[in-house]
């Protein structure tokens, strides 16, 4: 090990201990105050919930921690958008958890939850996978409700989705654990079965105030919408829980007698750890994102054996495409290459660019794994498409667009990680958020924009002192440092990988020993749902 080794190293795991404090941080919702008051109700916190539903000894990920990170302080903040949401196993078969966070603004909907809820609907629509919704909210953030109301992917589409999903067949089990008001009535009775919880659970279009507001009716709340009337007078409701453990318990049941899934088909054999330690992936990856450093490193230590059997190694290096294990699962993996590599015409590239013969060979292999039926896995370090008169020439819009084309169409479900550098139209040739991977994780290393901060910086100080000279003004050398520190610091602001998650960009920031469970969990929930249609690219330019 060098000294560089060891700087990598130690930098890289303060931005993990980082990471793991700013998830404790997030995993106390509302703060302990609130939770005191929950547990005073007789009631189990949101995350208490799952823990208690999900299978104890077996894997989970959450989606979504960070998501309001930052966001809505003049209202207070959002902790994890005052919902959790978890993959993980119930009685066995594998679930997506969906919990209102009360502590959190009484589980109210502010934007970003609307957001989080039908990313977690979507991942069960495109892994035919059992939900399961633990409700206990009070219903829309009215100081928000223009945002979260009336658009297509606003409040609305949740109850659209549960139809959806119904027709499709995927299993939605709802429990009402707390308050279900107005509109969001209407989720736990779209779903195919409804609990709610005797004496904290109630459920109302209107609440008791409003109804004697609206009609003149004095009615308590209780009797208005608790659990006795809807189990034994309105019939809305299925299932009359005594507490909060007592509904989990018959959920744990019905999931319980689900039948098995229908298979995609992906192949999968006896997991095998990595031979090269994967807890050295911090000393590989460099502390500057300037830096270069060999990805097939990298590789190695995700693998199972750390066997990567490379296609057209040889060939268009700045990308490395092969086939490999995760935890038993073939996949085919697509990565940057982020050391600066040479042609067989004596010619350098430099690492982490996309250039055509890299772009071609990333659409051949990527038609090759979507023939053969086997999951992508994207490594994002990439800095853009090579640019210049020479790449132009040579017709890198054209190799590009075939790359994106490849990327958009494929078939077989596709996992991207976004290891460092997630710059420009390189995010959508490497299956950025918008080319529907069916998750997509950062490391802490993560930045993603549309380019640096440093290249940003110098192209708006660019533009700004123009603008000036046309106005007959000139900027010092003082003033002109002291400008591009401003534009540098807010642009790096948002190239954090923090800000990417609180807006729900990225499913979740990771520690790199994470990586292999998330994808053979992603990999275990997209085999519930078969291929349905062929691979087509459409008309490329050849």
């Amino acid at each position: 090990m060098d000294i560089n080794f060891n700087k990598n190293e130690d930098h890289n795991k303060l931005l993990v201990s980082d990471l793991r404090k700013k998830l404790a941080k997030v995993r106390q919702g509302g703060g302990p105050k609130r939770i005191e008051k929950h547990h005073e109700k007789g009631k189990m916190t949101a995350r208490e919930r799952i823990d208690y539903l999900l299978d104890e000894k077996k894997a989970s990920i959450e989606i979504g921690a960070f998501a309001g990170d930052g966001m809505y302080e003049e209202h207070g903040g959002c902790p994890s958008g005052g919902v959790v949401v978890k993959i993980g196993y119930v009685q066995g078969q594998q679930c997506i958890v969906v919990a209102n966070d009360a502590t959190v603004k009484a589980g109210a909907w502010f934007p970003i939850t609307g957001k989080k809820n039908l990313r977690a609907q979507e991942i069960s629509i495109e892994n035919k996978l059992p939900i399961i919704y633990l409700v206990d909210s009070a219903g829309v953030y009215l100081p928000m409700q223009d945002e979260i109301f009336p658009d297509k992917e606003n409040f609305g589409r949740i109850f659209r989705n549960n139809a959806i999903m119904s027709s499709m067949g995927i299993t939605q089990i709802a429990a009402v654990m707390g308050s279900c008001v107005a509109g969001g009535a209407y989720l736990p009775i779209m779903s195919d079965e409804a609990l709610i919880v005797d004496k904290t659970g109630s459920i109302f279009l209107a609440g008791s105030y409003l109804v004697k507001a609206a009609i003149g009716e004095s009615i308590d709340n209780e009797t208005l919408g608790g659990a006795t009337t809807h189990c034994e007078i309105s019939g809305v409701t299925d299932y009359k829980a005594k507490d909060d453990k007592d509904a989990l318990d018959i959920i744990k049941n019905i999931v319980s007698k689900i039948g098995a899934p229908e298979n995609a088909g992906f192949n999968r054999v006896k997991a095998v750890k990595p031979k090269e330690k994967p807890e050295e992936i911090y000393g590989i990856v460099p502390k500057s994102r300037a830096d270069q450093y060999d990805m097939l490193e990298v590789i190695k230590r995700l693998v199972d054996d750390s066997e990567f059997e490379q296609y057209k190694e040889g060939y268009g290096k700045t990308i490395l495409t092969g086939y490999a294990r995760i935890d038993g699962w073939a996949v085919g993996i697509v990565a940057n290459q982020r050391k600066v590599v040479k042609t067989k015409k004596g010619e350098m590239q430099f690492g982490g660019v996309i250039y055509s013969d890299s772009a071609d060979k990333a659409t051949r292999f990527i038609a090759n794994c979507n023939q053969k039926k086997i999951p992508l896995v994207f490594l994002q370090d990439v800095s853009g498409f090579m640019v210049g008169s020479k790449s132009e020439h040579g017709g890198i819009i054209k190799d590009g667009a075939k790359m994106v084309n490849a990327v958009s169409n494929s078939v077989v479900p596709k996992f991207t990680i976004i290891i460092g550098n997630s710059y420009g139209a390189g995010n959508y040739a490497m299956c950025g958020k918008a080319y529907d991977p069916r998750l997509i994780a950062a490391w802490p290393s993560a930045e993603l924009a549309v380019m640096s901060g440093n290249s940003a910086a110098k192209v708006l100080l660019q533009i700004e002192t123009a603008s000036l000279k046309k106005q007959g003004k000139k900027l010092s050398e003082a003033d002109e440092k002291d400008l591009y520190d401003k534009i540098k610091a807010r642009y790096d602001e948002q190239i954090s990988p923090y800000y990417a998650a609180a807006r729900i960009w990225t499913d979740a920031i990771i520690e790199p020993t994470e990586t292999r469970t998330w994808i053979s969990m992603g990999i275990e929930a997209a085999n519930h749902a078969p291929i349905e249609k062929p691979f087509n690219l459409g008309v490329i330019q050849v």
